[in-house]
C-alpha cells in the first residue's frame, strides 16, 4: 500500500484558461490526446474529460454543460441545507410540544 502511495503523483489543479488551450491543442495539431498528454505531464484521462466536457459546452455532444452542472451542485446543497433546518425544526416542535403538556 505505501509502495502505491509513493507512485501517486499529487493533485493538481489548472485554471481554466489552460484547459482551454490545451484542449484547443488537441484540435488543432492533428496528435492524438494520448500523445499530447504524455508531452504535457498530463493523465490521458484527464485531457480526455476537458476535451469531452468542452464538447458538451459546445452544444457538440449530449451532457450537462458545466453551467448545468454548478446549477445542480448548488441545488443540491441548497436542498440538504433545506432538509436539515426541516428536521431541526421538527425536532424543536416535539420538544416543546412535549413541554407544554
Amino acid at each position: 500500500m505505501e509502495a502505491m502511495d509513493q507512485q501517486r503523483r499529487p493533485r493538481r489543479s489548472f485554471t481554466d484558461a489552460y484547459k482551454g488551450e490545451v484542449v484547443e491543442l488537441c484540435r488543432t495539431s492533428g496528435r492524438s490526446i494520448a500523445a499530447v498528454a504524455r508531452d504535457l505531464d498530463l493523465s490521458e484521462t484527464a485531457l480526455r474529460r476537458w476535451v469531452t466536457q468542452t464538447e458538451v459546452d459546445a452544444g457538440h455532444r449530449e451532457g450537462l454543460s458545466t453551467a448545468e452542472r454548478e446549477d445542480l451542485a448548488r441545488l443540491r446543497k441548497e436542498v440538504r441545507v433545506l432538509r436539515e433546518e426541516r428536521d431541526i425544526l421538527k425536532r424543536a416542535t416535539a420538544f416543546f410540544a412535549r413541554e407544554t403538556r
